[in-house]
């Protein structure tokens, strides 16, 4: 049974993150320069929020907000679904099916370490399942 761990072993990327009182346009210009659908919210190193682009889309645009003038705090999502470095991918699945999330941040003591996503699960169960599949194929 592989674990989160071992999936942020093979992805090796950074923690990409934004402070609250940023705004909307300057993390969706961040997610779009790193090519995500989500970004971490962080104040000193914790964890507060993540902001998706189903945020952006069902709170901003929406909403008729302009994203230069609204901060990430107004429209992040604040009761993030988090999991650690030891749970499962089955679980992790479960998680994702449960609450309607595309983006599980990876939290050991209140600190992101990392962020998987549904794709990063999928991609997990294929491989373990048929082996490793490449463009070729």
């Amino acid at each position: 049974m592989r674990h989160v761990s071992d999936i942020l072993e093979d992805k090796s990327e950074e923690v990409i993150w934004v402070g609250p009182l940023e705004s909307v346009f300057d993390a969706l210009k961040i997610m779009n320069d790193r090519d995500i659908g989500a970004v971490l919210v962080q104040i000193e190193d914790y964890l507060v929020g993540i902001l998706s682009e189903r945020d952006y889309m069902r709170k901003v645009i929406l909403d008729i907000h302009a994203s230069k003038q609204t901060k990430v705090s107004e429209v992040m999502t604040r009761d993030v679904v988090t999991v650690s470095p030891e749970d499962t991918i089955r679980h992790c699945i479960a998680l994702t099916k449960k609450h309607h999330v595309r983006h599980l941040p990876v939290v050991v003591e209140g600190r992101a370490i990392g962020m998987i996503s549904l794709r990063d699960l999928f991609l997990d169960v294929i491989q373990e399942r048929v082996g490793e599949v490449t463009e070729d194929e």
